[in-house]
């Protein structure tokens, strides 16, 4: 075993050492012993080598047992591995998709909170404007109309004292008095006009805007024309007032900061919406959005773009240092509302 011998080259041996040594030295008689006896020896010497061989046959089927189950367990962790790569690839793609999200949830909070400022802001001018409003009318009542029918009331009396004097006097201070009511009628039919022209839900939006248009150039010298589409007068009362606002205050703005001479508005119908555009030839300014404002002058765009939100619409202004100002405003021609 130790020289690598098989059993078949042991079982050659034997038999030369039978033949050379042994068969050819004996009679015939002791021949079949000595056979005998050497077959026995044969046998117990190969004994061991059978089973040494077949020791090694069996570890031979059992290491191939153990390489099959060795093989199957290497499929197995390298199904395993994969398995594993594919959810470490996953968790990966999971973990940068929530932090997309993260991001994107940081960016729309940060302009929840930008909002929120905007609207308080907006609300803290809003309340100032319409404590403003508030004086202005209390002013104007107490000095204006308050004075005017204190001196109709002393023109009054006047008359009820020269009632029997003089007749001429009497005359002059009735014409003085009439003209002193008529006076006070057209201040509050102005005032009335400010707050709410009645023309606009008699008649329309188109004339509402001439009437405003015609007073507009003869208090501020700025030519302004006017042009728009026949279908304008489908529009229903809530947009109707909103484009008039729209237009109002687009050009109070030119009036107070453009510096123009002349202005154009322009009402047309645009991919199922109403367009209304109010340029003007003034000075301008530098940026085209809200901005680019100080906070106290913005509160008249941020009113305008409020008011077209509310009927589903959209608000832009457009402007360039030296070539004017373009204010745009469009709403849905039907009645359902768009996204803004």
């Amino acid at each position: 075993m130790t020289i690598g011998l098989e059993t078949l080259d042991l079982a050659k041996i034997h038999e030369q050492a039978l033949i050379s040594l042994v068969l050819s030295r004996v009679s015939s008689g002791a021949r079949a012993a000595m056979i005998r006896r050497a077959g026995n020896f044969f046998a117990e010497a190969i004994t061991p080598i059978e089973h040494t061989h077949r020791t090694v046959q069996e570890s031979n089927a059992l290491m191939q047992r153990l390489n099959q189950k060795l093989r199957h367990r290497s499929a197995a962790l390298a199904a395993s591995n994969q398995r594993l790569k594919q959810e470490v690839a996953q968790r990966k793609s999971a973990q940068e998709s929530l932090r997309k999200s993260e991001r994107h949830y940081g960016q729309l909070l940060e302009q929840s909170r930008h909002m929120q400022e905007q609207l308080r802001h907006l609300s803290r001018q809003l309340l100032s404007a319409q404590e403003e409003e508030r004086k202005k009318i209390s002013r104007e009542l107490h000095d204006v109309i308050a004075q005017t029918l204190a001196s109709i009331n002393v023109q009054l009396t006047t008359l009820r004292n020269k009632a029997s004097l003089n007749t001429k006097g009497l005359e002059r201070s009735i014409a003085r008095t009439q003209r002193l009511v008529v006076h006070s009628v057209n201040i509050v039919h102005q005032f009335a006009r400010e707050l709410r022209p009645t023309v606009l839900d008699d008649l329309g939006l188109i004339p509402a805007l001439h009437s405003f248009l015609k007073d507009f150039g003869q208090q501020t010298g700025i030519r302004v024309r006017l042009s728009a589409f026949a279908g304008i007068k489908q529009v229903n009362s809530e947009k109707r007032t909103v484009l008039y606002r729209v237009a109002q205050e687009a050009l109070t703005n030119v009036a107070r900061h453009a510096q123009a001479t002349r202005a154009e508005v322009s009402i047309q119908k645009l991919d199922g919406t109403i367009c209304m555009t109010i340029k003007d030839d003034g000075k301008g300014f530098r940026g085209g959005n809200l901005a680019h404002f100080k906070k106290g002058k913005r509160l008249g765009l941020l009113g305008m773009r409020e008011r077209l939100e509310m009927v589903g619409g959209n608000f832009t202004v457009a402007s360039k240092r030296g070539n004017g100002t373009t204010v745009k405003a469009q709403v849905p021609l039907t009645n359902g509302k768009s996204r803004g």
